[in-house]
């Protein structure tokens, strides 16, 4: 059976994250790194998590500054932005996954932002492999429909007048994505207004995503209510030089009602879409734990 427990992981400029290792009772056949979605706690992946440690899979998890349990008690005029969260956080989580699983193989998860993040590290080289849940071009006309018919008024309307209102995004109480720091809210809609989304950063971050060879497994759900299809292949325009093999789930193929963006996780898929996962992340089942 599967042990957690919780860590720190510090950053580079002094800021203490909060994580969390899933560690298999016996021998551990892969290290993952789940990176999380959009203002998305660690704890969503908490279920997720576990079972893979069932499996010989020592998990990481961590939320980035401002996020669940790595935010401070006030995050009005908290200082931080997608960047930081990039180079900063993200670069320290994956130090920490490869001081600690030196010998073992590394595969990045990245579910959503975090699938959006990896070309950004310093050292992609360090993960052999890489899986990408639900993760897309964000620009709001690749949206799914409903949200595309909403979003003029989240990015020109309520962003605006909350954040300046608030000093955050107070996502939680307008039921939107959930609190997130002022300049992650404000970066994130840049790219969300732009037709190359992170690609708006510039020649320079372009060229760190050319960099990235590892085969990438990117993995859609057809009935995604946050980003069509489309906008879910576009991101990979800017992995020009990976190959990327794209996975299209269709629920009532796989026995489930909704997958969605965040279905792929949650514990209703997992005796369909966790022993799958499995093989996404190149690990196989346990005998001792190989049923959900």
């Amino acid at each position: 059976m599967a042990t957690v427990q919780s860590i720190k992981i510090k950053t580079r400029d002094g800021y203490g994250l909060t994580g969390r290792e899933f560690l298999p009772a016996g021998h551990v056949q892969r290290a993952l790194l789940i990176v999380p979605a959009m203002g998305v706690s660690q704890r969503f992946y908490e279920a997720f998590a576990t079972w893979m440690a069932d499996q010989g899979v020592a998990v990481t998890t961590f939320d980035f500054r401002g996020i669940g349990e790595s935010a401070p008690h006030r995050l009005r005029g908290f200082d931080a932005s997608v960047t930081d969260w990039a180079e900063r956080d993200l670069s320290a989580v994956c130090e920490h996954v490869h001081a600690r699983w030196p010998d073992v193989p590394r595969t990045y998860l990245g579910h959503s932002l975090g699938g959006q993040l990896f070309g950004w590290l310093d050292h992609p080289e360090r993960f052999d492999k890489v899986v990408t849940v639900a993760s897309g071009n964000g620009y709001w006309r690749y949206n799914a429909p409903a949200v595309r018919s909403k979003a003029p008024l989240l990015w020109w309307v309520i962003a605006p007048i909350s954040v300046g209102m608030a000093g955050y995004f107070p996502g939680k109480k307008i039921g939107a994505v959930g609190d997130l720091p002022a300049k992650v809210m404000w970066q994130w809609r840049r790219w969300c207004l732009h037709p190359d989304y992170l690609g708006v950063e510039g020649d320079v971050f372009r060229a760190l995503y050319a960099r990235v060879r590892q085969p990438i497994h990117a993995v859609l759900a057809e009935d995604d209510e946050l980003v069509s299809p489309l906008g879910i292949r576009r991101l990979y325009h800017l992995y020009a030089n990976a190959h990327v093999t794209f996975e299209s789930i269709q629920p009532k193929s796989v026995g489930l009602p909704f997958v969605g963006h965040f279905g792929v996780f949650k514990p209703a898929a997992a005796s369909q879409l966790w022993p799958r996962a499995l093989q996404w992340i190149g690990a196989s089942a346990t005998q001792t734990g190989d049923k959900p």
